[in-house]
C-alpha cells in the first residue's frame, strides 16, 4: 500500500495533557488529521523553523542539519512508521550517494529535522486508521477540541508555563518594546517566548 503523506496544519499548547503541545498533521488528500503529542523543547524547535526564527546559536536540530550537509547526506523523508502502546515511532530516510539509510526517531525530532531539509511528511493507512481523526465536510471543530481527543504522544511531557498571561501583557507593549523584548529573547535563547512576540508584532503589522 502507498504512503500517505502529511502535512503540518498547526502547533499548539494540548488541552487533554498538562504540559505538552500538540502537533496536528493532515493528510493533503483527505480529511483525516493525525495530532500528536509533543514535548516542549521539541515544538520550540518546530516553531522556530515554521516562522524562520534564526537563533543565535544552533539548535540540536540545527547541529544535525551542519553535519549531514558536511557529509553530503540528504534527507529523503521522514515515515511516521509505527504506534505501539498509544507512543508513535518514526523514522529519518536519509541518502548519501547511492545508500540509503533509515534511522529510528521520534516524530517530534524526525519533523524538526525534516523541516530544516524541506523533506516530505508520510504515514501509514493503519495509522491513519488506528489514531486519524475524521472531519467531515463543515466540521468547524476547534484545534482544543480537536486535542481532547489525542491519546497518543512520543514522549512523556513537562509542565509548561502559562501562556494566556504572558499573551494578554503583550497587548499592551509599544513596538519598541516588543523588538527589545524579541532581541533579549533571541540572545537568552527562549525561543518560545520569541515567538509570541514574533507573532503579536506580526499581527500589527
Amino acid at each position: 500500500m502507498d504512503n500517505i503523506k502529511l502535512e503540518i496544519l498547526g502547533l499548539s499548547s494540548s488541552q487533554s495533557q498538562t504540559g505538552s503541545f500538540a502537533l496536528i498533521l493532515g493528510e493533503t488528500s483527505g480529511n483525516r488529521r493525525l495530532p500528536i503529542v509533543i514535548g516542549m523543547f521539541e515544538a520550540q524547535a518546530i516553531a522556530i523553523e515554521i516562522e524562520k526564527i534564526s537563533p543565535n546559536r544552533p539548535m540540536t536540530h540545527d547541529l544535525f542539519r551542519s553535519f549531514a550537509n558536511g557529509f553530503d547526506i540528504e534527507i529523503k523523508e521522514i515515515m511516521i512508521s509505527e504506534l505501539k502502546e498509544g507512543v508513535f515511532f518514526a523514522k529519518i530516510v536519509t541518502v548519501s550517494g547511492k545508500k540509503i539509510v533509515e534511522i529510528d526517531s521520534r516524530p517530534s525530532d524526525a519533523i524538526a529535522i525534516g523541516l530544516r531539509f524541506n523533506a516530505e511528511i508520510f504515514t501509514t493507512e493503519a495509522i491513519l486508521s488506528e489514531a486519524g481523526i475524521v472531519l467531515g465536510d463543515g466540521d468547524e471543530e476547534s484545534n482544543e477540541a480537536r486535542e481532547e481527543k489525542v491519546l497518543s504522544s512520543d514522549e512523556p511531557i513537562s509542565q509548561p508555563a502559562s501562556r494566556k498571561s504572558k499573551l494578554d501583557l503583550l497587548k499592551d507593549m509599544t513596538n519598541d518594546q516588543l523588538n527589545k523584548m524579541l532581541e533579549e529573547a533571541l540572545n537568552n535563547e527562549d525561543y518560545e517566548k520569541a515567538a509570541m512576540v514574533r507573532d503579536e508584532i506580526n499581527k500589527r503589522n
